[in-house]
């Protein structure tokens, strides 16, 4: 299990076009706006994962950092995707491959800025022995395509040079239960339909990448007990942030993992426009990070910084 509560994960991808992401989002795969931040939006991608969408002007990341990540989407239904995709005329950058005989199968398709998303069904199979159980747990999530196409899971993967130290970090410092072990990759738990894949860069489908333009979210309702627990990890390098009174809308923290992804764990308390995030992960118990003296209002820190050691606030 988590050292601590984890409720979904909630990566940031970013986008020159926030609208024409938004839409793709919504009305292609027909998943559901659960939070507009404006310069920010957030996408439920599974029953308890998450989305959001950033706009890159409004942050420090340089549009050619690479894309080195793949957000999968676990559906049984990958056939019916595949066609629904087509004829919406999603580009494909690796077509479909069915055989039921293999640890499992699917395809990859291109959102509007490139970002690789896997369409993957884990079948039947030794290697899927510990993961399968998990899903069969999971009530797939209806999206508005028009067949109402499910989806139950994600798995956000990641790229190491070292798989070792990456599966240290997600194992032993976070505590999260490996559920999959593909030899050069793996597939971790970190929330109820939420999973999170170390990949061997170069085997896998990105090369390794210095940088990265991704955040890796994490949403919890056990803030303080996370930070003071990574606090006493030198190798997540955590950062703080002196962030006065902006919105009360988010809570966060964030530092490094050893191959210098950003990682941040989020914390929604009772605010205006967290209504129906906080709805679908039963959130109800705020915990706050700040002491008294403080002021408690924090918003995303990818509105304010999104660059390793540089800060920006908004104007």
């Amino acid at each position: 299990m988590p050292i601590h509560s984890l409720l979904a994960t909630n990566p940031f991808f970013y986008y020159a076009d926030l609208d024409a992401a938004t839409r793709f989002y919504t009305e292609t795969l027909g998943l559901e706006l659960v939070a507009d931040f404006g310069i920010a939006r957030t996408i439920r991608t599974s029953p308890a994962s998450f989305l959001t969408l950033m706009d890159i002007a409004h942050s420090l990341h340089k549009p050619d950092e690479p894309k080195a990540v793949t957000l999968a989407f676990v559906t049984e239904e990958v056939e019916e995707w595949y066609a629904h995709l087509q004829s919406q005329n999603v580009p494909i950058r690796h077509p479909l491959k069915s055989d039921k005989t293999k640890a499992h199968e699917g395809f990859v398709a291109l959102d509007p800025a490139g970002y690789f998303l896997e369409f993957e069904r884990f079948n039947p199979h030794p290697e899927n022995e510990r993961l399968l159980p998990q899903l069969a747990k999971i009530e797939p999530l209806s999206t508005a395509t028009p067949d109402n196409l499910p989806l139950s899971a994600t798995v956000l993967w990641l790229y190491y040079k070292e798989m070792a130290a990456a599966q240290h970090f997600l194992a032993e410092q976070l505590g999260l239960e490996l559920a999959v072990d593909q030899g050069w990759a793996k597939v971790y738990a970190a929330g109820r339909s939420s999973f999170i894949g170390p990949v061997e860069a170069g085997v896998g489908l990105h090369a390794y990448a210095p940088e990265k333009l991704v955040t890796v979210g994490l949403i919890t309702d056990n803030f303080p007990a996370w930070r003071a627990h990574l606090q006493a990890i030198p190798a997540f390098r955590l950062q703080t942030l002196d962030v006065e009174d902006v919105a009360g809308q988010l809570e966060f923290f964030y530092g490094f993992d050893p191959e210098d992804h950003y990682w941040e764990f989020e914390f929604y308390p009772a605010a205006p426009g967290n209504e129906r995030l906080r709805e679908i992960l039963e959130i109800r118990e705020i915990e706050r990070l700040c002491n008294p003296r403080q002021s408690p209002n924090l918003l995303i820190s990818n509105l304010l910084i999104s660059s390793p050691n540089r800060h920006r606030s908004i104007q």
